[in-house]
């Protein structure tokens, strides 16, 4: 069968493209801005791109297109199909019944955190010889892909909370009918979707709804959110993870450069370990991920001693290079929590250093002023910080975080770099946040660095 995927650059898309080729489809796409690391991943596969629109891509008229949510009515792709009759589904339908029909499903969910999740659940699954299936929104560290069908029952699934397709707006994982859920956090987002938190809340308890009764509900026994959809209906087990305190499995949280962390299983029993990756929030997804992978039959103790060598996705925290002192880090951070709890973890390093924090404003709830005003506190933390923002954002940043020490604006990336590389001081820190590698700003940073 041809599939051919519009919006295949998305990290989502580009999983599936790889499900179906690893299926043994003939897989070709469409998409714009193609950026590393799915064009790379793209690339790697032998999968033929379009970059524009354009109803010649599918001239060939394949067996069945995929329409990511992206894609809207007006588009000559979309247009094409619809005109002529070529049979298409969302990715999610398709996922759901190719990939994950008869499969034991764990998704992971939840505003922050998913991607970590999911590649540590895949790691101790992997590593207690289960050969798990799974698809996330990056490439984890431990794999060379983003998404493999596996040889197992199990299949670990990133599952955020978006719309499924323009014909279809429930969002994505309400299709993955998953047997263990994890519920990371729930905060307001994607405001270009959503009206407000309680229209998150209720697609969450649209996916609680129908989960059978021996399935499995983790979430973070510290997100009043979390408990208040719980509330709303709940017909499966629950259990519980998060920092000292009521639940069953928990950590002390205390995880910086030394990465030594202890964790209490829901027997009691205390385990000294370490957390590859720093911060705090790390060392609770790190628990997260051990409390879903210990709720399944299987012995996973081989598992979790493996998490000591576990590698997080890319633009995580990454580590982009230091020079002449100066560390420059990159990160996928695009909310206010994420960019305060990134700010934080960074900040949890030793030694004395400054730090540059830089954020790009490039998702629709930055843009459209969702969270506004719990940026100010969210940059708080940082020495200096730069902003990139777009000419048509929608609400008055600069007159809001007015009062913010050290605080620059730009509408370019190259206006934002010569400015940080006139702020830079030998052995400072650079945080780099954005959920999109466009800009480039890291790799400009350190390339400029090197020439100074």
């Amino acid at each position: 069968m041809h599939i051919h995927i519009l919006g295949i650059a998305g990290t989502f898309m580009a999983g599936l493209a790889s499900l179906a080729k690893e299926k043994g489809h003939i897989v070709s796409g469409t998409d714009l801005s193609i950026y590393p690391p799915m064009s790379d991943i793209l690339a790697g596969m032998d999968i033929k791109v379009f970059d524009s629109y354009s109803a010649n891509n599918l001239r060939e008229k394949p067996d069945l297109v995929l329409i990511g949510n992206a894609l809207t009515r007006g588009n000559e792709c979309v247009e094409f199909v619809l005109t002529n009759d070529i049979p298409y589904m969302s990715g999610p339908e398709w996922l759901k019944k190719e990939v994950l029909s008869g499969r034991h499903v764990i998704a992971v969910s939840g505003t922050h955190g998913k991607t970590t999740v999911t590649s540590m659940i895949a790691w101790i699954l992997e590593n207690s010889g289960l050969c798990p299936g799974f698809l996330v929104g990056g490439v984890p560290g431990n794999f060379s892909v983003s998404a493999r069908l596996g040889e197992s029952k199990y299949f670990v699934i990133e599952a955020d909370e978006y719309d499924t397709a323009f014909f279809d707006k429930r969002s994505k994982f309400v299709h993955y009918r998953p047997r263990t859920l994890v519920i990371n956090n729930l905060e307001f987002d994607h405001a270009d979707i959503f009206k407000d938190l309680e229209a998150i809340k209720k697609q969450f308890h649209h996916l609680i709804r129908t989960m059978p009764a021996e399935a499995t509900i983790i979430h973070s026994e510290h997100v009043q959110t979390i408990k208040d959809t719980i509330k709303m209906g709940c017909w499966s087990e629950v259990r519980t993870f998060g920092m000292d305190g009521d639940c069953e499995w928990k950590t002390n949280g205390e995880n910086d450069a030394s990465n030594r962390i202890t964790i209490i299983d829901a027997d009691g029993k205390e385990l000294q370990t370490e957390c590859p990756i720093f911060g705090e929030h790390n060392a609770e997804n790190m628990v997260a991920a051990m409390c879903a992978a210990a709720s399944l039959p299987e012995d996973i103790e081989s598992g979790l001693s493996a998490m000591v060598e576990f590698k997080n996705v890319r633009r995580r925290l990454e580590f982009y290079g230091e020079h002449n002192g100066v560390h420059i880090f990159d990160d996928f951070a695009h909310h206010p929590t994420a960019i305060k709890v990134a700010i934080n973890a960074i900040n949890s390093l030793p030694g004395d250093r400054r730090l540059l924090a830089i954020v790009e404003f490039r998702s629709n709830s930055l843009i459209m002023g969702a969270n506004r005003h719990q940026l100010a506190n969210a940059l708080e933390n940082a020495d200096e910080v730069f902003i990139l923002l777009p000419r048509d954002c929608q609400w008055d940043v600069q007159g809001l975080l007015a009062d913010a020490r050290m605080l620059e604006f730009h509408h370019s990336p190259s206006e934002l770099t010569q400015s940080v590389l006139k702020r830079i001081r030998h052995g400072d820190t650079v945080l780099s946040m954005s959920n999109s590698s466009a800009a480039k700003i890291p790799s400009t940073l350190m390339q400029k660095i090197k020439n100074l």
